[in-house]
């Protein structure tokens, strides 16, 4: 059995669902996707081999991400979760008194809407809620596909719009060779008196950024600022999201190429939505029984 292969059946083993659930309370009662699936990892305590492992080949998904989102959907059906159409996710108020999976139960809810045929493939979700239609759904491997495409020069002018977008203003793309990977800064301003300067760089990456990245950028803002923000269409290992936050030195933001795809629907910058009803038809036995 090749390692891959090895990591894919460890992840399957893991109890998610009850991962899931002890750290939606550690979180408070809700929690974003990255929050849970980062309070998972450090419950677990999951290597990063594990963490960062691909749904396939190319894929800007993880596996353990789709996962996630398979047992959040099947905590919604068993009444333990909701999450509403900003992404949040919260226990219900069953949730909230709920400390311990009753598995046999959780496997019943399961059985009526889904079929796994073959332990080696990826299960289907049917009728997946909109958090989860989002994480799988054709469309982001479209628009990363797109992204790698674009011209380098193009992928920093994208990002400068989305920083002004999102309320920057002074973005100046620099992306003078030799100036440690910064590609620009910008300027943000909180609650109309305070303004922070922030560093950016832009990578059109399909595989993973590592902590040697982040810790050439923040020597590139030494003196300079303290905010800086690396965004790539790619991933982030372990890492270097640990070195991104570590103690005693300058915070980095990290965007991967999930929460930049993210960012552009929610700001409509070339991605659309369409809201789409669908009609539902019940037959009244009842009423025909009664003619």
């Amino acid at each position: 059995m090749s390692d891959i292969a090895e990591l894919r059946k460890k992840i399957r083993r893991l109890d998610l669902s009850s991962a899931i659930l002890e750290a939606m309370h550690h979180l408070g009662g809700s929690g974003t996707n990255r929050e849970i699936h980062d309070a998972v990892v450090k419950l677990l305590d999951l290597d990063d081999k594990i963490v960062e492992l691909p749904l396939k080949e190319g894929a800007s998904l993880t596996e353990l991400e789709f996962r996630l989102g398979f047992e959040r959907t099947g905590l919604k059906k068993f009444g333990l979760l909701e999450n509403s159409g900003r992404g949040v996710w919260s226990l219900t108020a069953e949730g909230r008194q709920t400390k311990e999976l009753d598995h046999a139960k959780l496997a019943k809810v399961w059985d009526k809407t889904e079929s796994v045929k073959d332990e080696t493939e990826t299960p289907p979700i049917e009728s997946p809620e909109p958090d989860e239609e989002d994480d799988i759904s054709s469309w982001r491997d479209d628009l990363l596909a797109l992204l790698h495409r674009m011209d380098p020069a193009a992928f920093e002018r994208l990002f400068q719009r989305i920083l002004r977008e999102d309320g920057f203003y002074q973005v100046d793309v620099t992306g003078r060779s030799g100036d440690g990977g910064i590609d620009g800064i910008g300027v943000i301003r909180v609650g109309g008196f305070l303004s922070f300067r922030a560093l950016f760089q832009c990578k059109r990456y399909k595989g993973s950024i590592g902590a040697g990245v982040v810790r050439d950028f923040r020597g590139a803002m030494v003196g300079r600022t303290d905010k800086g923000l690396i965004v790539t269409t790619g991933h982030f290992t372990q890492a270097a999201k640990r070195e991104a936050t570590r103690d005693g030195a300058p915070e980095i933001d990290l965007i991967d190429g999930e929460q930049l795809m993210d960012k552009l629907k929610e700001l409509s910058l070339g991605v659309k939505t369409k809201k789409v009803v669908v009609e539902r038809v019940m037959i009244d036995a009842d009423w025909f029984q009664n003619i």
